[in-house]
């Protein structure tokens, strides 16, 4: 029992750990410690002119005629609004779990999506357009001829819905509009199908892509809000009619459209240099998160080796079971269930922050349980029998005599794991961790450029593996040095 009641406390103690030392922030319609009160808007800032990111005087800023609307309606509520920039199917989960208060970003109001949420009047009505590259325009000229070719949309929007009804369409269904033009110009899709204010950011020669069919057929664009808000339903809508009968929304579309205008011609290394900054926080970002996922991840490694290699059959179960589960399901999936998961469920709201560690702390530390435990398998049993014949304690003897051994000689797994890390704290940008890889996006859908972006967050990410790689050489050959003598 003594035994059961450390490994516990020791789970305990990182679960302390993890909440202390990640930062928190503030849950959604909630007020800050200075009394103020705060509004969370949930929007996919690359649909522009609606939202999209823009440098302006050297900051990179969310914009456009949705965030216009946005702090429109905090003023009105006499609130402070809080932009969160996450995927567009993200955005359901993120309202529904209580985690944003509103969300904008150009959504229909479907009669699928009103089952789950509600939504304002209608403030905005647009045409749908197929692009398609300009090489191709007569071979694709009308609807019917998208007939059983690849179609670009945006993953859970009505332009899917669109697709869906193009017989014989196989459809490319991604988060991102940038990433469905991506897709078009290097010929992975045959036409996109977007909104016609949003094509027109990317409809010119540079780019390479041109308008064939327009949907006459009118969109309507409303503002969604959690089941049973009714006070900021109402709220919303008053903004709404102000806003429209001042003229203000006409306004606002035309503004952002201006300031999306012109595309970005700077090369690789001019890029680079101009949008240092952002790379600069994004492996900042990158390297905490890396660095606590592996912290933690030994920590926990270290439990689960323990529990998978002891003589009490319980714990020797939960330290597989653990080990099995973990390896067995995505880090994608582990990830939505910890910070989507989580809330619905038990209303427990994690940051981006604190979800990432987390979920990296427990997929390494699956991982590195096994490292671990074949490193303790790899010390000679008799060493163990003769730190028993010596009086030490099972603990002690694990803690002083095998795992410093099994430490030096797993250190080059160990060391794997951590560039692997690193690697896969991308998956941590789907939630809108300011991240490399969000970053790399952000840059992408100001530049309108497709590859130099993430070209470049590729040669970061290669400089930060090779440099850990090296340090690791270095310490694994000081470790060895003592051996030789």
């Amino acid at each position: 029992m003594k035994l059961i009641s450390r490994y516990t406390m020791m789970l305990l103690a990182f679960v302390l750990m993890l909440t202390v030392a990640v930062p928190t922030v503030l849950a959604s319609g909630t007020t800050d410690n200075s009394g103020g009160k705060k509004l969370v808007l949930g929007t996919s800032a690359d649909f522009a002119p609606y939202e999209f990111h823009k440098v302006i005087d050297g900051k990179d800023e969310i914009v456009g005629f949705d965030i216009e609307i946005a702090k429109e309606i905090a003023a009105d509520l006499g609130a402070e609004l809080v932009i969160e920039d996450m995927g567009f199917d993200g955005l359901l989960p993120a309202l529904q779990s209580g985690r944003v208060d509103l969300v904008i970003s150009g959504m229909t109001p479907t009669e699928e999506r009103k089952k789950s949420i509600d939504f304002s009047d209608t403030y905005y009505k647009s045409k749908q357009v197929i692009m398609i590259r300009t090489e191709d325009t007569d071979k694709y000229q009308t609807m019917a001829d998208l007939q059983n070719e690849k179609i670009g949309v945006q993953k859970g929007s009505i332009q899917e819905t669109i697709g869906q009804g193009i017989p014989g369409a196989q459809l490319t269904a991604l988060d991102k509009i940038s990433d469905i033009v991506l897709q078009l110009q290097t010929k992975r899709v045959n036409a996109a199908i977007v909104e016609d204010t949003v094509a027109a950011g990317y409809l010119d020669d540079a780019i390479g892509l041109a308008p064939i069919v327009v949907d006459e057929e009118q969109v309507e664009a409303a503002i969604g809000i959690r089941k049973g808000n009714t006070e900021l339903l109402n709220a919303v809508n008053s903004t709404l009619e102000r806003l429209k009968s001042e003229n203000r929304i006409e306004e606002m579309v035309t503004e952002a459209s201006q300031l999306m205008a012109g595309k970005d011609t700077k090369n690789i290394f001019e890029v680079f240099w101009a949008y240092k900054s952002f790379y600069a926080k994004g492996i900042g970002y990158t390297l905490l998160l890396s660095a606590l996922g592996v912290l933690f991840g030994v920590i926990i490694g270290l439990i689960i080796c323990m529990f998978r290699m002891h003589d009490m059959a319980i714990l020797r179960w939960i330290g597989t079971a653990y080990v099995e589960l973990i390896r067995g399901t995505p880090m994608l999936v582990q990830l939505m269930i910890i910070y989507y998961g989580l809330s619905l469920t038990f209303g427990i709201n994690f940051s981006a922050l604190q979800a990432g560690v987390i979920t990296l702390s427990i997929n390494s530390g699956a991982y590195l349980a096994e490292i671990f435990r074949a490193g303790v398998q790899g010390v000679d049993r008799g060493q163990l029998e003769a730190a028993r014949s010596l009086g030490m304690g099972r603990g002690a003897a694990m803690r002083y005599i095998i795992l410093p051994q099994a430490f030096k000689a797993v250190l080059p797994a160990i060391g794997n794991e951590f560039v692997t890390i690193i690697k896969e704290s991308s998956i941590i940008s789907v939630i809108g961790m300011v991240d490399i890889m969000y970053q790399a996006s952000v840059v992408k859908n100001i530049t309108y450029q497709g590859m130099n972006p993430f070209l470049i967050a590729a040669a970061i990410y290669f400089v930060m593996t090779f440099i850990l790689s090296k340090l690791l050489g270095r310490l694994e050959r000081k470790l060895n040095a003592s051996d030789r003598r």
